[in-house]
Order: structure tokens, then C-alpha cells, then sequence
């Protein structure tokens, strides 16, 4: 029993190097493209999010409580990047 198992460590501790090389590499790429993954989705998203007009909509009220004098629904959410009433502001010191 002991000479099967000492074959089988001295067996495969020439492989084991090489072995482990190859998974630590695996691990950290795969890393590396998740971040890379992670990176590419959130600047998609912030690119999506500035398109939202709504700062600058004259219906706009900057209130927590009533965003949209209009549509309040959909105040600063995706659903108002083509809203139908928006109206840019003239002078942002008159409102």
C-alpha cells in the first residue's frame, strides 16, 4: 500500500508545477475579464443615464417630492429620455 502510494506522489509531482502554473493564470485572467466585463457595463449604463433631459426641462422642479410638474411617473428614470413634453429652459434664473 505504501509503494502505491508514493508512486503516485512521485508520479505526479512533476506535473503539479505546471498544473498550478496553468490554474493561476486561468484564475487571474478570468478576473481581469470580469473587471474588463464589469468596467464596460457601467460605462454603457452612465452613457444611457446622461441622455435623461429631465435637469434641464423647464417642468423640472429639483424637489424631491414632485421632480415633474408634467409627468412625474417618469421623471428622471429611462422612460423620459423621448418625452414627448419636454421643453428646454430659456434662463435657468427665472426658475
Amino acid at each position: 500500500m505504501f509503494q502505491l502510494t508514493s508512486f503516485l506522489i512521485h508520479g505526479i509531482q512533476p506535473f503539479l508545477i505546471p498544473i498550478c502554473f496553468i490554474v493561476a493564470w486561468t484564475v487571474i485572467i478570468l478576473v481581469v475579464l470580469s473587471l474588463w466585463a464589469a468596467a464596460r457595463d457601467s460605462m454603457t449604463t452612465a452613457k444611457q443615464m446622461h441622455q435623461i433631459p429631465c435637469t434641464g426641462c423647464q417642468f423640472f422642479t429639483d424637489n424631491y417630492r414632485l421632480k415633474c410638474t408634467i409627468r412625474p411617473s417618469i421623471a428622471n428614470t429611462e422612460e423620459a429620455i423621448d418625452c414627448s413634453d419636454y421643453q428646454p429652459k430659456t434662463n435657468p434664473y427665472l426658475y
